[in-house]
């Protein structure tokens, strides 16, 4: 058996999961009460996982980054969640689901576990209904589904521009049944620093207690991890301040491979950088696709007129706008993909037709209000309007939104196989945290819907599948040389970065890592950028350790050591993107090499030599890591090169 045994069941695809989940081995409802069982992380992945869990019948342990699971990072999703209920009645189906993530995913994406996806999207919609989950819906009292990108039919269910906040409390109600009852126990404010393996299994990690600098022991006979994903690592992203790729970092130095690191999603409708003292980014939803348009003057001179202030948008006539998505890819038009969007954006404003400060073009609600009336714009996208102007102090109703990409959602993660369980035994990755279903793209509104799938429908059938062999194991002890090893290398990790007593802040560090990766590993890519980064990367880790400065102790709330902790791991999660970009000769998805473009500018894959997951095995600090690749193979579908319009 290697390595990388995937353990795709039999038959065909569309019979997988209901066969394995026919042959699985169970654990009875009094032996799950001997199972311990620590769930990191308490977003729609986390918190739907630890809820079932506990409702299965196991002792959960489960870890909050945040003061509240209400807190996490899913809270920030606005546009919608997928599945194919088919309730508009325009051709949607499971397969068509699944063909369409395939594909959105550039066929990067493992053909059984997106399948699987598709085939629980329905059971999600149930689920969170029947927890009182707000979905929008129409007059006659119907569940309302809107267009996301990817796709020519309507199947994303929405809550106006708060569906992962209203999932998330859905969760969070299920969780909080569970914490009551007894079967979940809830750290808040703990942060995963470590993983602990014993006898080359997972039996646990080492936290550290956020407000008070504690660090702590805690056992269990599998791990999950929920973290999210390594955004952050380009310093400016759409993600939390808090979202970090630690727990994953930390898994994969403990043998846990790390898969196609270089895949990451490039959001095209953000609003644009605005300073130099900006810690994130803030995301426009993709569902403002639906009605807006996007464009940039036709001509130079009107774009630099826009520029200096000598003229408004609202001055130029139709024809002297360029609907440049509407013209390149007129089947899909605004609905093409995020990484096709973000593309073309990039594309217009190098040209030097961008607006502002010349990287940003326009969303524009004009003809969608003339069309609809402002009322009905105002119910449908009424809270983002109300964020984008107290953010930019512009009235969207009025004057076009000004949109620019922005690094976002990480399709790379800890390599898992059809079980979610990674290369170390008892350690899963549900969610974001882990690769398995969205290849080199996301798709809009399906970040939701995986996260819901591994939580509620996945990880509680194949976790027992691992935990059946565990009813006789007995209480983890703590009190070993692993735990010791574990804790004693999280303490010198810590004493190392306070004791540097250097000059610079870790967001000094962090802003110049953030560049590096931008400019070498962001939305375009070439073998020198690469190669720069990957000798950039080891300068600035050299700097970081000579020069830092953390403020303040261990014990208590320091939050500059949480970031130098996070810091520090990003180092290693740059370096990681930079060498599965550089060795993945093509372009798909998100990974764009510029040296890999057909005539028209679009990606250019090369199938033949790089059909495969890129898994890569940490070999020590300073050490190149080593690849090794899962083949992936499609049955159930034609492989295609990808065409929007």
């Amino acid at each position: 058996m290697t390595k990388l045994n995937s353990k795709i069941p039999q038959g065909p695809v569309a019979e997988k999961w209901s066969n394995y989940k026919a042959h699985q081995n169970l654990v009875n409802p009094s032996n799950k009460r001997k199972i311990d069982i620590i769930v990191v992380g308490t977003g729609l992945a986390g918190g739907a996982a630890a809820a079932s869990f506990g409702e299965l019948g196991f002792n959960v342990k489960n870890f909050c980054i945040q003061d509240s699971p209400r807190r996490a990072h899913s809270i920030a999703a606005q546009g919608g969640i997928n599945a194919a209920k088919n309730y508009p009645g325009d051709g949607d189906s499971i397969y068509r689901l699944f063909y369409d993530t395939i594909k959105g995913g550039d066929y990067r994406a493992r053909e059984a576990n997106v399948y699987r996806l598709a085939e629980v999207s329905n059971d999600i919609i149930d689920q969170c209904v029947a927890q009182g989950v707000p979905f929008a819906r129409e007059y006659s009292g119907y569940l309302d589904n809107r267009s996301f990108g990817g796709a020519q039919v309507s199947r994303t269910f929405y809550a106006r521009g708060q569906t992962g906040q209203q999932l998330l409390l859905g969760a969070y109600g299920a969780l909080s049944k569970e914490i009551n009852k007894g079967s979940v126990k809830m750290y808040n404010r703990h942060e995963m620093l470590d993983l602990v393996v014993v006898d080359g299994k997972a039996r646990g990690i080492i936290t550290r207690n956020i407000v008070t600098g504690q660090i702590e022991r805690h056992s269990a006979h599998a791990v999950v991890i929920a973290t999210g994903g390594y955004g952050n690592v380009f310093f400016l992203s759409t993600n939390a301040m808090s979202s970090n790729g630690g727990a994953a970092i930390r898994s994969w130095k403990r043998g846990a491979f790390f898969g196609n690191p270089a895949f990451v999603q490039i959001h095209p409708t953000c609003i644009p950088v605005h300073g130099d003292f900006q810690s994130k980014l803030t995301l426009m939803s993709e569902s403002l696709r639906n009605d807006g348009r996007i464009w940039v003057p036709r001509k130079k001179e009107d774009a630099e007129a826009i520029r200096a202030g000598k003229m408004s948008p609202k001055d130029l006539k139709e024809e002297d706008r360029d609907y440049y998505l509407e013209r390149r890819y007129p089947a899909f038009g605004n609905l093409v993909p995020r990484d096709v969007a973000s593309r073309a954006a990039k594309e217009r404003c190098d040209a030097g037709f961008g607006v502002g400060t010349g990287l940003a073009v326009y969303l524009d609600f004009a003809a969608a209000i003339k069309r609809l009336g402002a009322d009905v714009i105002k119910a449908r996208y009424g809270n983002l309007f109300q964020m984008y102007e107290k953010i930019v102090d512009e009235n969207p109703y009025e004057t076009p939104m000004m949109i620019y990409p922005a690094i976002h959602y990480t399709m790379g993660g800890t390599w898992v196989d059809y079980e979610l369980q990674t290369t170390v035994p008892g350690l899963f990755a549900g969610g974001e945290a882990n690769f398995s279903d969205h290849g080199a793209n996301r798709l809009g509104a399906s970040a939701l819907m995986q996260g819901l799938s591994d939580g509620y429908f996945v990880l509680p059938y194949t976790i027992q599948n691992y935990l059946a062999a565990e009813i006789g194991t007995g209480p983890i002890p703590t009190n070993t040389p692993a735990f010791d090893e574990a804790e004693k290398a999280v303490k010198d990790r810590i004493a190392k970065l306070l004791n540097i007593k250097g000059s610079k802040s870790p967001d000094y560090f962090h802003k110049k890592l953030g560049l590096i990766m931008w400019d070498n590993v962001g939305m375009a890519r070439t073998k020198e950028g690469l190669e720069l980064a990957l000798a950039e990367i080891p300068k600035l880790r050299e700097a970081f350790y000579k020069d830092l400065r953390v403020t303040g102790s261990n014990e208590e709330f320091n939050p500059e050591l949480e970031k130098a902790l996070r810091i520090a791991d990003f180092f290693d999660m740059g370096e990681l993107m930079a060498y599965d970009a550089l060795h993945r000769e093509e372009s798909c998805g998100g990974h764009f090499r510029e040296e890999f473009q057909t005539p028209e500018g679009e990606a250019l894959r090369n199938d033949a030599d790089y059909m495969y997951v890129a898994a890569w095995e940490f070999k020590g600090d300073g050490q190149k890591p080593v690849l090794h690749k899962e083949e992936l193979k499609y049955e159930a579908i034609e492989v295609k090169t990808r065409n929007y319009k």
